[in-house]
């Protein structure tokens, strides 16, 4: 068994991503274990006996299992912050809002990314329809007011909302551009978030995997049909 949590992963995705930028913002070392979901590696037996909805992200951390990106990231700020609980502060109000942000990027945010990226890297479609482009940037609209009080997604300190958001937004923007006229002090979070020092592999890394996979699957398909 190893001696670090072992994580469960494909870098493209966004929930895996956040994962990394937390361990990363908290100085956590992970075994990488990468799970290559097209070939269903996440329905064998021995997956599904560690996570039956067969999602990944899963951390196993010495036999506790979690599952859910958004679950792991505050197990793991809970467990290794240490001292600090800044990342998922331990006051219950604070800590609210944090979990508000959280659950509307698991509940808007990704799954209007899942609508977009999806199809096209499982399903052969070979165009990306223009309303689901608009309604994923409707989605933008509740992160910006969210920022009219602070730098970041809670307040005044970086979060796991911060993380999470960041690994989905990078990817949304990718498909569906932040009109910076429109959402400005979004557009400055997000640089403010490409700005740490973790983030380039962290994140970007499996973000332009995700991006050149998925356009690369559009050109070539496109060009097909003319």
């Amino acid at each position: 068994m190893s001696d670090k949590p072992v994580l469960y992963y494909t870098p493209r995705s966004p929930p895996c991503r956040a994962v990394l930028l937390t361990a990363a913002a908290l100085g956590l070392e992970l075994d990488l274990r990468a799970v290559n979901v097209k070939a269903g590696e996440h329905l064998t037996a021995e997956f599904l006996k560690l996570n039956p909805q067969h999602t990944i992200p899963v951390l196993d951390d010495n036999g506790t299992v979690v599952s859910d990106s958004h679950i792991i990231c505050s197990y793991l700020a809970d467990k290794f912050g240490g001292a600090s609980d800044s990342l998922y502060p331990r006051d219950p109000a604070q800590r609210r809002t944090v979990d508000a942000r959280l659950y509307y990027d698991c509940g808007h945010i990704f799954p209007r990314i899942r609508f977009i990226v999806e199809p096209v890297i499982y399903f052969g479609v070979s165009d990306v329809p223009a309303d689901r482009v608009v309604y994923l940037q409707k989605a933008y609209d509740g992160l910006e007011h969210c920022l009219a009080s602070g730098p970041y997604l809670a307040g005044d300190k970086l979060t796991i909302a911060d993380l999470c958001c960041i690994a989905s937004v990078s990817t949304a923007e990718a498909f569906a551009p932040i009109e910076a006229a429109k959402y400005p002090l979004l557009a400055e979070w997000v640089k403010r978030l490409q700005a740490l020092p973790y983030y380039p592999k962290s994140n970007q890394e499996g973000l332009d995997l995700l991006v050149n996979l998925v356009k690369g699957l559009l050109a070539e398909r496109q060009q097909k049909h003319t």
